[in-house]
Formats: C-alpha cells, sequence, structure tokens
C-alpha cells in the first residue's frame, strides 16, 4: 500500500476554495526542428505521452481517502484512467501576444483539479504567433499537477520522464529504465488496521525523534536564546503581500541570461545563483513598494524552500515532497545592490537547514509521527489564522533546470515559465526555474494584490540591470558595449 507522507498531505490539508496548492510548469517548442518538416498535431502528442506513462507512478494513480480524515491518504491505480480527459488543447485568440498567453496560463493555473482522477492535467496552447523571441508557430504544453504529488525536484524528474535529448526522438530516460508500478487499492479493513498502528505508534515514535534529536533541538534553543534580542529588532513587516489570496490568480514572467547572473557572483565570493535570485527580487519588491510609497523601513522576509533530496536517482523512487525550507530576510531597505548582494550572502549563509536549524532529516523525522487529524487541523488553522504572514512576506523559490537543449514530438522546448501556488497571507510567489542557459523570474499573485504585475516585471528587470551595472569589471563593461553596439 502507497501511503502519501505527512509533508504530502499536508499540501491537501493547506487547500482551500479558493487557494488550490498546485504547480503549473510551462514549455514553449518551436516545431521549426521537426524531421522533415511534419506538422506536429494534438492526437501526436497523445500518442507520445500514452508511449510514456510507464515512466512516472503520477500519471495513472489517484487519491483514496480514509473515512474521517483517520489516517493518511492513499495512492491507488485509477481504474477508468482516461488520458484525454487529462490532456485539453486550446489556441490563443488572435493576436496571439504574451499578454494573451499569461492570462490563458492564469485561468487553467486557477481552475481545481478533480480530486477523484489522477492529480494532473495538461493543456496544450497554439496560436503563440506574436511573442517576443519565440519563432512563429512555437506552442506551449501547461502542465499542472497537485503539489502533494511533487515538489519541485519531483517535478522536473516528471517532467523528464516525457522529454527527448534529440529531434529523433531518442528519450532523455532510457524507456526500459522505469518499470510499471501498480498501487492496489486498500480495502477498509486494512486502512482501519494501519489508522489504529499508525496514532497507537505517533507518541511512541515522536517521543523516538525527540529523543534521538535532543543534542540539536538544546542547541537551536541556546542559538534561539542568544539571538532573541537580534531577531526582535527584524520583525516582519506588513504588506500588501500579507493579505487573503483571492482566487483571481495573475501570472507574468521574464526572461534572462544564466551568464548574467554567473558573472555577478564574482562581486561577492562564495554567494551562489540563489543568492543572486534574492538579491533581484529583494530590488524589484523595494522598487515596487517605493514606486506605491509603501516600503517598510524593516527588510521584508522570504521563505525559500529547500530541496532536502539526497541525489537525482531519489526523485524517481519518491516522486512525492521532499523539502525543507529557510527564512531569509531580503534586505529590501538597502538600496545599494551590491550591499544588498552582500548581507543576503551573510544571512542565507546563516539560514540555510544545513548548516544551522532544523535539518532536513530532524523535520522529516518530527512530522512523520504527526497523526493525520492533527496535521488536518493544524493545516486549517495555519490558513484561518493567516499565520504565513507573521512568518514572512513572499515565497521565492529557485529550481535549477536541465541546462541542455530538449525535444518532444521533434520539437525543441526553447523557454520554461512556472505558476505556484498561493496561500492566505501570502499573496506573493517569485519562481526562477532555469533551462538550457536561460533563467526565468516568474511571478503569481492575484489580480487585488499585484494589479499591475506588468511593472513588476520591468521592477525585476530593472533589478537585475542596476546589479550587473553595479557588479561589472572595466573589461565587461569593454565586451557589453560591443555586444550592443553589434546589434544594432
Amino acid at each position: 500500500m502507497d501511503q502519501l507522507s505527512p509533508q504530502d498531505a499536508q499540501f491537501l490539508y493547506m487547500e482551500s476554495g479558493e487557494n488550490h496548492i498546485q504547480v503549473t510548469a510551462v514549455a514553449i517548442f518551436d516545431p521549426s526542428t521537426v524531421p522533415g518538416g511534419k506538422i506536429v498535431r494534438f492526437k501526436d502528442i497523445l500518442a507520445h505521452i500514452e508511449n510514456r506513462l510507464h515512466m512516472s507512478p503520477l500519471f495513472r494513480r489517484r487519491l483514496e481517502r480514509v473515512p474521517f480524515e483517520l489516517d493518511f491518504p492513499y495512492w491507488v491505480d485509477d481504474e477508468h484512467f482516461d488520458l484525454e480527459y487529462h490532456v485539453q488543447h486550446s489556441r490563443l485568440p488572435k493576436p496571439g501576444d504574451w499578454r494573451q498567453l499569461c492570462i490563458q496560463l492564469s485561468r487553467f493555473h486557477a481552475r481545481p483539479l478533480d480530486m477523484s482522477h489522477p492529480l494532473w492535467e495538461m493543456l496544450i496552447i497554439e496560436g503563440l504567433d506574436q511573442i517576443d523571441g519565440l519563432p512563429k508557430g512555437c506552442y506551449a504544453v501547461a502542465t499542472k499537477l497537485h503539489h502533494a504529488a511533487v515538489d519541485g525536484a519531483s517535478m522536473t524528474s516528471f517532467y523528464r520522464a516525457l522529454m527527448d535529448v534529440d529531434n529523433k526522438g531518442t528519450p532523455a530516460v532510457p524507456l526500459n529504465a522505469c518499470e510499471a508500478t501498480h498501487s492496489p487499492k486498500p480495502g477498509i479493513v486494512d486502512m482501519a488496521g494501519r489508522a489504529v498502528w499508525n496514532a497507537v505508534r505517533s507518541p511512541i515514535g515522536m517521543t523516538d525523534a525527540v529523543m534521538r534529536s535532543a543534542p540539536t533541538l538544546y542547541r537551536m534553543a541556546q542559538q534561539a536564546l542568544s539571538s532573541q534580542k537580534k531577531t526582535s529588532k527584524h520583525p516582519v513587516p506588513d504588506t500588501r503581500f500579507n493579505c487573503r489570496a483571492s482566487p483571481h490568480k495573475m501570472f507574468d514572467a521574464t526572461s534572462v541570461e544564466l551568464s548574467d547572473l554567473k558573472a555577478v557572483r564574482k562581486a561577492v565570493p562564495g554567494s551562489t545563483i540563489n543568492d543572486i535570485v534574492l538579491c533581484i527580487c529583494g530590488g524589484a519588491v523595494r522598487k515596487y513598494l517605493k514606486h506605491h510609497s509603501e516600503l517598510p523601513k524593516d527588510s521584508l522576509v522570504a521563505w525559500v524552500p529547500i530541496n532536502a533530496r539526497s541525489g537525482p536517482m531519489e526523485d524517481d523512487e519518491h516522486p512525492g515532497n521532499r523539502v525543507t525550507a529557510m527564512t531569509t530576510r531580503i534586505f529590501t531597505n538597502v538600496e545599494d545592490a551590491v550591499e544588498r548582494l552582500q548581507l543576503i550572502h551573510k544571512s542565507t549563509q546563516r539560514s540555510k537547514a544545513a548548516k544551522a536549524g532544523i535539518s532536513a532529516r530532524l523535520m522529516t523525522d518530527l512530522s512523520q509521527h504527526v497523526p493525520s487529524a492533527t496535521l488536518l487541523t493544524a493545516g486549517r488553522l495555519v490558513l484561518r489564522a493567516g499565520m504565513a504572514a507573521r512568518v514572512c512576506n513572499l515565497f521565492i523559490s529557485n529550481v535549477p533546470g536541465p541546462q541542455v537543449p530538449l525535444y518532444m514530438n521533434g520539437a525543441q522546448q526553447v523557454a520554461t515559465y512556472g505558476i505556484a501556488p498561493l496561500v492566505d497571507g501570502m499573496g506573493l510567489f517569485i519562481a526562477t526555474p532555469s533551462y538550457n542557459g536561460k533563467i526565468t523570474f516568474n511571478v503569481t499573485s492575484t489580480r487585488e494584490t499585484l494589479p499591475d504585475i506588468r511593472f513588476f516585471i520591468e521592477c525585476i528587470e530593472k533589478s537585475l540591470d542596476e546589479l550587473r551595472k553595479a557588479t561589472m569589471t572595466p573589461k565587461t563593461k569593454k565586451k557589453r558595449k560591443k555586444k550592443t553596439a553589434a546589434k544594432r
């Protein structure tokens, strides 16, 4: 029997009628690379997906809830699985520009998944003919999955199962690398027996986990006490992002060269791409709130997920969630871009779960012994109380992707985007997936919170430009001038 882990289940329990905890990955494909100039039709995409269904258990399994939520739900085979139910087709109205695509994707992402079927849907969008930077004839493949089934890393693995390494159809993952797995439906007696066992085991397991983690918990308590005065000086400020998230979702994005971010790292030795992302986001939020005369004196705080997987193979074995997280200030109160980057680097070094605070293993040890009913109640209380607003102001998630070209049905993937879930108290999510030398800054919010989302995107672009100029060496400046002149 394949049962959800407590971490997977919490994404079910945190869901509300207005906010669905699901993620949407968007890939743009250029069919001009298809051998022989063949046209990629909807039926070709369906046939390709059908040929890869055995590559991931997520495709065919659905949720089976335990009566009265006495235990965590199970994954079971969907006996009525219908591929065409999960894959839909649409076309943008003319002219087929970027704004129309964003609107279409926002609506697709906002619609809830049917929880009685496998928790994924795919939308093929044609008519992307007037989007800057994309060849005419491109189409988008938007894949929506519930967060209970995947995290950022395992979603990349799920998507990789569909991809090829060339336009001839060579799979990115060998087709015989994965065997079809089955998740039989448990009977009422089986579920009741396991629920009773888990209920009895929970307090014993919790005690054992706490005892084994006692030295770590003791060190954490000492650190918390010693830094109490410092942390009290930096409360989480109240902003427009810390509001109730409406069902009217908004999405927009911008794409930049990954090499630009790598060049910036030289200005602050030891800094990471994640630090650069946080610095750019901090600068963008600062510009946006200052424009609206809403910039608080204290720095905004970001919630940053951290992949807790030991390696890529774990994605295939456990396609659910394996994440921990950290909170860090993004120094929106600092105008100088380089100084902000330096401060962020120091802050993340202190906050990273691998080096300070609760480790991923400790979090897993403790959470796996929390009974289902307790976790369900806790999740609902967190939502109703808007507790997210007391912890941070926004989500920022950096998910590294493959840095080589990928294909599907012979068409080359030329861009990638991502739309993320929101919760009450935290109405802004910035996701930064990277692919083939580019990184995209993807903004998910609501119409009420971010009505001028395109202006926010411009703030991101200006923030990157400021950081790039501030860290540019004379030699780099000379090269950039030549490159700009050549484009003209």
